[in-house]
């Protein structure tokens, strides 16, 4: 059965991952445009994917806590 709980959770996931997505296209012209090269490039990618496992980290942990 499809509740509006179910549809706001599909929504966030499919969301998160859009944007997810659209910044790793974003850090992959900015690389491109800027001559970055393989270092830079990868120090860039490096950054983002922190961010995005820290907020992974996040929701684990909330998850894991919440009574």
């Amino acid at each position: 059965m499809v509740n509006e709980e179910f549809i706001s959770q599909l929504s966030l996931q499919i969301g998160l991952t859009a944007l997810i997505a659209y910044m790793g296209w974003i850090v992959y012209d900015l690389a491109k445009e800027s001559k970055a090269g393989r270092f830079g490039t990868f120090v860039m990618f490096g950054a983002l994917g922190l961010g995005v496992f820290g907020f992974m980290i996040k929701g684990i942990l909330n998850h894991l806590l919440s009574p």
